[in-house]
């Protein structure tokens, strides 16, 4: 699936506790995640909640982890 800018898979919030997981590092790199692909949300206000979303997911707490 296909990643823009203010999707999960581009946050820097989105598998942050391991944010230089090798697919997860590819799928910023390239813009691209496999389909059903999901891992945590680390934003602070949702670390109680433990979420897993999908890489095309967003919020208002977007935090870009690409360079522009």
């Amino acid at each position: 699936m296909k990643i823009e800018a203010g999707q999960c898979g581009v946050c820097s919030h989105y598998g942050e506790h391991h944010s230089t997981d090798t697919q997860l590092v590819q799928i910023r790199v390239n813009g691209e995640a496999p389909d059903g692909y999901v891992d945590d949300c680390g934003h602070p206000d949702h670390a109680g909640l433990h979420l897993k979303v999908s890489a095309n997911s967003g919020c208002d707490g977007f935090a870009s982890a690409v360079a522009a």
